[in-house]
């Protein structure tokens, strides 16, 4: 048992602990139960239904996710006690994960509730905790924190007994609360959060969630080739799928993040829209296998509609990734293009029919192709003045 207080921020050396990363693998089951009922409501054709409550429910996941994050990289102490407390957060993420299959086809939230119930209460046990070990401004700042984590958890409780037309409007009121707790926690006094570890963590995150892709796409396509014996209709959608997950991950580590971190002060605009990346990385797993389904003829879609739900994340995962952190380190004019540009090619390959995918990874592929070409003759003419 060791007292609660804040890590240096110019800490060297300071990387993900084996607690983070078991923390983060056990998140992936919320992840991976969101994705699969993904792809049964929109096989089925329920898209629009099925796209907004993966959207409430992959925000309470990532939003759990990132309240632990950023505290730890600020208070991780790494004692028995924080030890468990962690612990707890893990029992209520998979407590969670295991109602995610009634919020979707039953719009039942109780045992989602419940694991955030656990969750939360135990991230408000560890601000507590880190109050009584500050001092001045930095208690004040827990404090509202543990505040803001229980009153908004008060506030869900209302999602579970709400009539079904109600939910998404109670929804994004308790959204738009949980969004002000940070900024407005630390409106005095700001955590300290190490920005290359904030940058490792994310990263992490993004590579676990793309690994979860795959392995998705890899279980649609095998047992598309067991069962229906249609290598040669699912082999332009493995491939492509396959390309726009490799693209992806270069995309989003071509360039060093935590540079960005140390001297931007939009931290929080950094953090948030990692809810897009995020969701949208995960969603493109999903729609590999709506379009493996798609193929086999499991899906009542049309070729159209199922490359659709590839290429649309696709198309946003490469945007957001631009937006946050791209672009700023992209010199002229042809280099910011490039990104916006794949992501509008990626959602005409759309209307290309069962070859859809695959033009997707190819146009994806062409872009990263494109991007090392550009940077490659910007540092050499550098080097040359």
């Amino acid at each position: 048992m060791r007292p609660l207080v804040s890590r240096r921020r110019d800490e060297t050396h300071r990387a993900a602990t084996p607690l983070e990363l078991f923390f983060d693998l056990c998140f992936v089951v919320a992840v991976a139960q969101a994705g699969v009922q993904l792809v049964h409501a929109v096989a089925e054709g329920h898209a629009g239904d099925g796209i907004a409550r993966y959207a409430m429910v992959f925000f309470a996941i990532w939003w759990a996710w990132m309240n632990f994050t950023w505290f730890a990289s600020a208070y991780d102490n790494d004692d028995a006690l924080y030890r468990v407390v962690t612990l707890v957060q893990i029992a209520g993420v998979l407590i969670l994960a295991a109602g995610v299959s009634r919020a979707f086809e039953e719009q039942d939230f109780l045992l989602v509730w419940l694991g955030y119930v656990v969750m939360r209460l135990a991230l408000a046990s560890q601000w507590l905790r880190a109050a009584r070990s500050a001092t001045g401004p930095e208690r004040t700042m827990a404090l509202r924190y543990a505040a803001g984590v229980t009153l908004c958890q008060v506030g869900w409780t209302a999602l579970v007994p709400a009539p079904e037309e109600a939910r998404p409007w109670i929804f994004l009121a308790l959204v738009v609360a949980e969004l002000a707790v940070p900024p407005l926690a630390e409106r005095d006094f700001t955590s300290s959060w190490h920005a290359h570890h904030i940058a490792e963590r994310y990263g992490l995150f993004t590579i676990i969630v793309l690994g979860e892709t795959i392995a998705a796409a890899t279980v649609a396509v095998r047992t598309g080739v067991e069962e229906h014996d249609a290598l040669g209709d699912l082999l332009p959608v493995a491939a492509g799928g396959l390309l726009l997950i490799f693209a992806a991950w270069w995309i989003y580590f071509v360039v060093p993040v935590h540079q960005r971190l140390l001297s931007n002060r939009q931290a929080f605009l950094w953090g948030y829209g990692h809810y897009l990346i995020l969701a949208s990385a995960a969603a493109i797993g999903a729609g590999i296998e709506v379009a493996v389904e798609q193929a086999v003829g499991k899906a009542h879609l049309s070729a159209t509609a199922a490359t659709a739900a590839v290429t649309l994340p696709a198309a946003l995962f490469l945007l957001v990734v631009w937006m946050l952190h791209s672009r700023h380190f992209k010199f002229g004019i042809a280099q910011q293009l490039v990104l916006p540009c794949a992501a509008l090619g990626i959602l005409l390959c759309t209307f290309a029919g069962r070859w859809g995918v695959l033009a997707a990874g190819l146009v994806a592929a062409a872009a990263v192709a494109v991007g090392v070409a550009l940077t490659a003759g910007t540092e050499r003419g550098t080097q040359g003045g």
